[in-house]
């Protein structure tokens, strides 16, 4: 017969396996996103290129790059869902409920913004298989700009506040090295000023999301993780 210590160290055990094993598929999850929403953004800048002057030529030569993003995108969005839970359990027993809302629900408005302008895309190429009218057209136009809209600004600043959340309770609770915490802010400045500038620097977010999803798979396999199913802390000065 067990031991009442025996018993609950087995119970800790075997929670702590549980936490670690939910943590590395997330951690995964966020590592598939970033290359799917990587992939999407570079098939989508090279087909559309600049379509500032709303004629729709890009619609005759670089509409099948689109079609294939936008069928990567939604996968995307569910590994992303995946990487807003483990973001949110790498809290643990420090969990702030102020923060963990922030966090939930700016990057459930950024998923949400982008499977918008997803479904815009997808009506502008749906539209033009109809009728090759459709390329240049007021509805063409309209359609074009909410995209640009929805995805460029209020998407990608729901992405910075997701960032800046992130960081900010990292380092209040020392959860992430300063190296990767404080650069995050950095990343969100950029989501917040420059992608509307430069719409390559885009691809900063996905590439931000690969190196955070890397160092906690890094982390949880070394065993970092508590029996709350939270790291343990790094420390205030690491």
């Amino acid at each position: 017969m067990a031991r009442p210590g025996e018993a609950h160290g087995w119970k800790f055990t075997r929670k702590a396996e549980h936490h670690a094993g939910t943590l590395t598929a997330g951690c995964l999850a966020g590592m598939v996103f970033a290359v799917l929403f990587g992939v999407c953004v570079a098939l989508v800048r090279t087909g559309v290129g600049d379509a500032s002057d709303g004629s729709g030529a890009w619609l005759a030569e670089g509409r099948g790059q689109v079609e294939v993003a936008l069928a990567l995108l939604p996968f995307a969005g569910i590994f992303f869902l995946w990487f807003i839970a483990v973001s949110r359990q790498r809290l643990g027993r420090y969990e702030d409920r102020f923060i963990s809302t922030l966090v939930l629900g700016s990057g459930l408005l950024f998923l949400g913004m982008v499977f918008v302008a997803a479904a815009l895309g997808a009506a502008i190429l749906t539209a033009y298989s109809h009728s090759a009218a459709f390329a240049g057209s007021e509805t063409y136009v309209y359609v074009q700009l909410a995209f640009a809209q929805l995805f460029g600004v209020y998407a990608l600043r729901m992405a910075a506040v997701f960032l800046i959340c992130q960081a900010t309770a990292w380092l209040r609770h020392g959860l992430m090295p300063k190296w990767l915490a404080l650069p995050t802010y950095v990343v969100a400045l950029v989501l917040l000023f420059v992608v509307g500038v430069q719409a390559w620097a885009l691809l900063i977010f996905p590439v931000w999301v690969f190196l955070v999803s890397a160092y906690l798979l890094v982390v949880t396999g070394r065993g970092g993780v508590d029996e709350a199913g939270g790291p343990e802390a790094v420390g205030p000065n690491a």
